[in-house]
């Protein structure tokens, strides 16, 4: 076995680390200047920059399509379009799903062939399934940091009422003191306060913006306490106790549940990381077979058999808590 033929080979990955280490050295120099900016939500920023209150809400809102007029079979859409806290409008979203289905049926008709009809069929199922699941991907993350920041909250609200204030300006602290996502969704919830709507209403428009269920009792507290009356500043705390204590239960379920998540994303990958590489040693392999009539229903077929398996394992290790 000959050494020195893997010299250059090394020499490739010192590299490469080298260059790794040099961007990581220019991040982190500018990394203090990007977190200040961070750590300012969004809201505040666009009031920094001379815009007015009613102006701010208007933009925030057209920027994620928030009351735009949709149809009826894209309501469920729409809905997921704003939870998800991304800057696209309907429109956009259909704009990204073409594109996508004309990238993966060039990519299936000319590199891989398939045909025509079956790369348009494959194209039409991955062209709108991947921006979905991006959507769906980007709400779920937005959720959780945003539940992780709502017992911070909760604190704020409740020094705040403690302190005399009502609850309007209680809100409008959060607005103020914390980072996005947080931040500019209880700016906005102030914003709608000013111009028009009531708490009640505001904090519906606030709940349906992020979509979790945890934020509802927040809502129902608050309309509660303005209906019957009652200690606000309790109840908030208790309130907070419970999201708290509850994120700390997400936490052990995912560590209990962190094998079983290991291994239904070994036995999704294993398949095709081993055709791949079959593929690649041994080309004729599967080339030999291709065109045979059976080959292209069995491939669906076991595609299919194995989501299958990926919906049974996803079940089992996502359970309420």
């Amino acid at each position: 076995m000959n050494i020195q033929a893997y010299y250059p080979y090394a020499l490739y990955v010192l590299a490469a680390a080298a260059a790794i280490f040099l961007v990581e050295a220019f991040y982190m120099a500018a990394s203090s200047a990007v977190g200040r900016k961070r750590n300012v939500n969004r809201r505040l920023q666009a009031l920094g920059d001379g815009m007015t209150g009613e102006q701010v809400l208007l933009e925030l809102k057209r920027e994620r399509g928030i009351g735009a007029e949709e149809a009826s079979f894209a309501v469920g859409l729409s809905r997921l379009l704003i939870q998800s806290g991304l800057r696209l409008t309907m429109t956009k979203f259909f704009l990204i799903i073409v594109a996508t289905i004309v990238v993966v049926f060039l990519l299936f008709d000319f590199v891989v062939p398939l045909g025509s009809p079956i790369a348009l069929l494959i194209a039409v199922i991955f062209g709108v399934a991947i921006p979905l699941l991006v959507l769906r991907i980007a709400r779920a993350s937005r959720q959780a940091k945003f539940i992780e920041q709502l017992p911070d909250a909760l604190d704020v609200i409740v020094r705040s009422l403690r302190s005399g204030h009502p609850v309007p300006v209680a809100i409008a602290m959060v607005g103020r003191e914390m980072a996005d996502p947080i931040g500019s969704e209880f700016g906005i919830t102030v914003d709608e306060m000013t111009y028009g709507l009531d708490t009640e209403q505001a904090l519906q428009h606030l709940f349906n913006r992020v979509g979790h269920p945890d934020l509802s009792m927040l809502v129902t507290a608050v309309s509660l306490q303005i209906s019957t009356g009652g200690n606000l500043s309790t109840i908030l705390q208790t309130l907070a106790k419970i999201i708290r204590e509850r994120f700390q239960l997400k936490r052990k379920v995912r560590s209990l549940s962190a094998e079983g998540r290991i291994s239904a994303y070994g036995l999704t990958l294993m398949p095709i990381l081993l055709a791949a590489y079959i593929n690649y040693q041994n080309p004729d392999y599967y080339g030999s077979v291709w065109n045979d009539p059976v080959f292209i229903p069995g491939l669906i077929g076991i595609g299919l058999w194995s989501l299958v398996g990926d919906f049974i394992m996803f079940k089992m290790i996502n359970f309420k808590y």
